[in-house]
């Protein structure tokens, strides 16, 4: 039997003639059994490659591509190339294609009108509806959103009775669109849906309610009428939110600087 690691023994040196007459050790098989595995990992690293690259064509300059989608199966959210609408009303562009792609056009810049400032304000939503609202149900969504606009809803944005700021704070009040869809669409009548995140809060040193982000999404229930889509009613659901950011908050005086240099876009698909 073999002799512990750690006990002394003697090697026995034997003539040169009589060496290669010895029976092979286990030792000497080992650069066989490497050469064995080398050639088992190449040929696995083989596989894998052509497993992956077997989804794939290669083009004429050698560059691999996936397939293109067929046409009419573009992603919901995928841009269409369609210029934006080139006509307005007290600010807000109208004048939609009477398409798919335009009613979520119109749902898209809809929602940023009904997401800003100036909904908090009499005056400011009698604009905003007057420009995008059904003549035929105008007077009630006004209606409606007088009666939820109190002024103690007011106040919970930081807003007196008329939907003004404090003096030295600036109201903060943006929808922002990330996508649309449409649920239902036919040529008269349907309902878009706007994925959004929206900034909201007062802007400006000692404010108590500074700016936030939310997501949510509107649903827009849109009727074409007079060569346009016009909105009849609506409703927001919150989500779905990301997960947030681990990004440092701006201070108050640059967030405030922010609101004011950059403007607003209009939408389309």
């Amino acid at each position: 039997m073999p002799l512990p690691d750690d006990q002394p023994h003697t090697r026995t040196r034997l003539p040169v003639g009589e060496q290669g007459s010895l029976p092979p050790t286990g030792r000497q098989a080992r650069p066989l059994r490497t050469l064995l595995t080398v050639l088992v990992v190449v040929t696995l690293l083989v596989v894998a490659i052509s497993i992956a690259n077997s989804g794939k064509h290669v083009n004429q300059s050698g560059a691999g591509h996936q397939d293109a989608p067929p046409p009419g199966s573009s992603a919901p959210t995928a841009p269409s190339g369609e210029l934006p609408v080139s006509t307005s009303t007290n600010g807000i562009g109208t004048g939609y294609p009477h398409t798919e792609q335009g009613a979520q056009s119109a749902a898209a810049n809809y929602a940023v009108a009904l997401g800003g400032a100036d909904m908090f304000r009499t005056d400011g939503r009698r604009t905003v509806l007057g420009a995008i609202a059904d003549p035929a149900v105008a007077d009630a969504l006004r209606g409606r959103l007088d009666q939820a606009m109190t002024p103690e809803a007011l106040a919970g944005y930081g807003l007196d009775a008329q939907g003004r700021a404090p003096t030295g704070l600036v109201f903060v009040s943006r929808a922002v669109p990330i996508g649309t869809r449409t649920d239902g669409y036919s040529a008269d009548t349907t309902k878009a849906l706007v994925w959004c995140t929206g900034l909201g809060g007062l802007a400006g040193s000692g404010s108590t309610l500074p700016v936030k982000a939310t997501w949510y999404t509107l649903t827009l229930t849109l009727h074409w009428v007079g060569g346009d889509w016009k909105l009849t009613d609506f409703s927001r659901q919150s989500g779905p939110a990301p997960v947030p950011a681990d990004q440092q908050a701006a201070g108050a005086d640059e967030i405030t600087g922010a609101v004011q240099q950059f403007g607003g876009f209009r939408y389309a698909r």
